[in-house]
């Protein structure tokens, strides 16, 4: 009986993650396809990365200057300084970024499968044989042809890959040097929150900026599904690997849990939770986890009384009718205290680096309850222009 029985037993060796490494042959096409594109891009996704594969693909890219990409709440995957890079694949994507891809002649996918997200609802490529020449390397070998028949289809992990890759060396000077610092240089305006307003006192481009002057570059940012997290990924630098932490299956309340495991296993790094109201709500007792533990976490929820995501599309689709998306939310600020944390209430943009310097400074886990205008659904568009677009769409 397991639960009752004393016994003596070996115990098991650890469990080994078998690598799987690209063939030579496989690896001199590749290097062949390369050297007669015009327009190639890299998109890196996917798991099974390690720090030295990162910095392996790095050294790779800027041999071939190659215009590197991220799919989907992968942007640890490549640094947000480094001059190859132009931006993340994902929900609201730069139209540019976009644009470069679908014109591009040759896409090396490595680790990732181009899902919904990052395929923009698999509109991005054609299926099943995209126009591009398409070098797809995976770890799985059934992924392979299994949406997308790639031109070279390599069976490897990203680790081996990447080992592979530092044998590679360019013949020439690429031809494509101009186009990869044009694509760095629409991902830095992309990127730039000096133009960005929105309605309400509490501006999230000054804020993101605020973050982007005060912490440190191997801060851990997590957060769950919802239009909240745009200003993580459009607007934070990810460049340090182990970085990100964010589901690409869409689960609401998955960044304060998240939050919690990563400052458990980094202390000495800063762990930054972006949460909205309802998505915080899905795991919000999770912060009595932080508090009892002592793991200083800072939650930056944003609170617009609503599931905005849902509301949004409701406005697109159905525009002024509203269906239970509203929320009643309780002080957030006092949530936090009750549990033993620090809380913060910010209303302006004023408000919150005095809020978050005092949240850094307690040594406590941290709520910054900030409450947004419900108008400020997107860095682009307010939902009053969303529902009037689509009021004029049906006329």
């Amino acid at each position: 009986d397991m639960l009752t029985d004393v016994v003596e037993t070996v115990d098991a060796l650890p469990y080994a993650v078998t690598e799987t490494s690209p063939s030579p042959t496989a690896m001199a096409e590749l290097q062949q396809r390369l050297e007669s594109a015009q327009r190639p891009v890299a998109i890196l996704g996917g798991s099974r990365w390690s720090e030295v594969a990162v910095q392996q693909f790095a050294a790779f890219a800027e041999r071939f200057a190659l215009p590197v990409y991220c799919s989907f709440r992968r942007q640890m995957l490549f640094s947000a300084d480094h001059p190859c890079f132009g931006g993340d694949v994902g929900i609201g994507a730069n139209p540019k970024l976009l644009a470069r891809i679908r014109d591009a002649d040759l896409v090396l996918l490595v680790g990732g499968r181009m899902s919904e997200m990052p395929s923009q609802s698999y509109e991005l490529f054609e299926i099943p044989t995209p126009r591009q020449q398409l070098v797809h390397v995976h770890v799985d070998a059934d992924e392979l042809g299994r949406m997308y028949r790639a031109a070279l289809p390599i069976h490897a992990s990203p680790q081996g890959f990447t080992a592979a890759l530092t044998a590679l060396r360019p013949s020439d000077t690429p031809r494509w040097v101009a186009e990869t610092r044009a694509a760095h240089a629409e991902f830095l305006a992309w990127s730039d929150t000096a133009p960005i307003r929105i309605p309400g006192p509490l501006q999230m481009g000054e804020v993101m900026a605020h973050l982007r002057e005060v912490l440190p570059a191997d801060a851990i940012f997590c957060n769950g599904a919802g239009n909240f997290a745009t200003w993580v990924h459009r607007f934070w630098p990810f460049r340090a690997f182990a970085s990100q932490l964010a589901p690409t299956s869409g689960s609401m309340g998955y960044g304060l849990p998240a939050g919690v495991g990563a400052k458990r296993l980094w202390p000495e790094r800063e762990v930054v939770v972006f949460a909205g109201d309802g998505d915080f709500m899905m795991h919000g007792q999770e912060f009595a986890t932080a508090v009892q533990y002592g793991l200083p976490i800072i939650v930056v929820l944003l609170d617009n009384a609503m599931y905005g995501t849902i509301r949004m599309h409701q406005e697109r689709s159905y525009p002024g009718r509203v269906s239970a998306t509203k929320l009643k939310n309780p002080d957030f600020r006092g949530y936090a205290e009750v549990f033993g944390g620090h809380g913060e209430r910010v209303e302006t943009t004023e408000e919150f680096g005095p809020a978050l310097a005092r949240a850094r400074a307690s040594g406590k886990p941290s709520i910054l309850h900030c409450l947004i205008d419900p108008e400020a659904i997107t860095p682009g568009a307010s939902l009053t222009q969303i529902r009037d677009a689509a009021l004029a769409k049906a006329k």
